[in-house]
């Protein structure tokens, strides 16, 4: 399996060459802790309503986030 890549804008997790979050290009493999979002029960709400983390971080739309980026 190859090593996941964080995006340098978002820190959103991804294996393509372009993160699916932001449509960013200027990704990194040098990244440090992992943070998963789940999505609510409402797949419309924003995740920062419910999870204290997701409001900390300003993170918006699930999936896998990486904590710090190099």
């Amino acid at each position: 399996m190859a090593k996941m890549k964080a995006c340098r804008d978002c820190h959103f997790l991804t294996n393509e060459s372009q993160c699916p979050n932001c449509k960013g290009t200027n990704l990194s493999t040098s990244y440090t802790g992992i943070v998963v979002i789940l999505p609510a029960r409402d797949p419309l709400e924003d995740p920062r309503k419910t999870s204290y983390v997701a409001s900390r971080l300003n993170i918006d739309k699930p999936g896998k986030y990486a904590l710090k980026v190099r």
